[in-house]
């Protein structure tokens, strides 16, 4: 099990001397990972959580933490593939790779929102259907020399891209989804799983049964896939598990979210990253920034994998 870290992107505490001072404290206690995400939009009225009103860009903040840092891997859980051309996100992201030295974890999703679908000018339809095609785009713009694509949904003229990504072959892509439909797929063409904030962790081991069931039938090896999960952590209160029955995981003590991480391993999980921009008194923009950044070095501190 990897233990990793969400970076300070959302509310109060993203400032760029926080981006840049939770990335090396996190490499120098021992997390194996920093993690982004991306929202575009929040709807007028939408009432949406917090964390969302005011979200730093996923690639941009990776790129941004990776000069202060050499060694901790950088991930983003996840880029919604339908509001970008497969080529677009091949050069950002083969850059960011480049300047870590190669460092990226690329997470993607399909997206859910229909206005933020509106604003980008992307379509829902059959996106996850495009989800096969775009991989395998990103692969061969990655692969290095003379390159062309000619598919059901996206063209890529006969030409070179680089500079190409450091690790071989591109960044892992990780692909996200709560519909078995979207676990099946990660299990056939994905380097692993992604959670969402809204997965019902308790059940983790059904969605790492079909993906593993999915790898092992188009002939890949399970065992080799990543699984790796968000930890929306609530420090200091039992949140009520979904339904309302028991406590939620990697909610109240420390000591009970080592325990609950320790529980995921057992699951199958293989890293998990605990983010803090879920936390209110972190992540939402009208919280005091000297007391969001007081709070999340705590937990900071106090969860680091280095002593375990």
């Amino acid at each position: 099990m990897r233990i990793g870290f969400g970076a300070p992107v959302s509310g109060a505490w993203a400032t760029p001397e926080n981006l840049a001072r939770f990335a090396i404290r996190a490499e120098q206690a021992g997390y194996a990972s920093l993690w982004s995400f991306q929202r575009l939009l929040v709807p007028e009225g939408s009432g949406m959580e917090p964390v969302y009103h005011s979200v730093l860009d996923p690639l941009t903040a990776l790129a941004y933490a990776a000069a202060g840092t050499s060694r901790i891997r950088l991930g983003v859980a996840v880029i919604n593939l339908p509001f970008v051309s497969p080529a677009y996100l091949a050069k950002q992201a083969a850059t960011v790779d480049v300047l870590s030295r190669g460092r990226l974890d690329l997470g993607l999703g399909i997206g859910w929102m229909p206005e933020e679908f509106a604003a980008t000018g992307a379509s829902m339809a059959r996106r996850g259907a495009r989800t096969a095609e775009y991989l395998a785009v990103l692969r061969t713009l990655w692969a290095g020399g003379i390159a062309e694509h000619a598919g059901e949904f996206y063209q890529v003229p006969r030409g070179t891209v680089a500079p190409v990504p450091v690790q071989p072959g591109g960044p892992p892509v990780l692909l996200g989804g709560l519909a078995r439909a979207a676990l099946e797929r990660a299990g056939r063409i994905a380097d692993g799983w992604v959670t969402s904030s809204r997965t019902d962790l308790s059940r983790i081991a059904e969605g790492i049964g079909v993906i593993r069931a999915a790898a092992a039938a188009a002939g890949r090896d399970p065992d080799s896939l990543r699984i790796i999960c968000r930890g929306v952590l609530r420090v200091g209160a039992e949140a009520p598990a979904p339904g309302g029955d028991g406590r939620m995981l990697l909610s109240g003590s420390t000591d009970q979210i080592r325990e609950d991480t320790r529980w995921l391993a057992g699951q199958g999980v293989t890293e998990v990253f605990y983010d803090l921009n879920w936390d209110p008194r972190i992540g939402s923009p009208d919280a005091d920034p000297a007391a969001a950044t007081a709070r999340a070095e705590e937990i900071l501190e106090t969860l680091a994998p280095a002593g375990d």
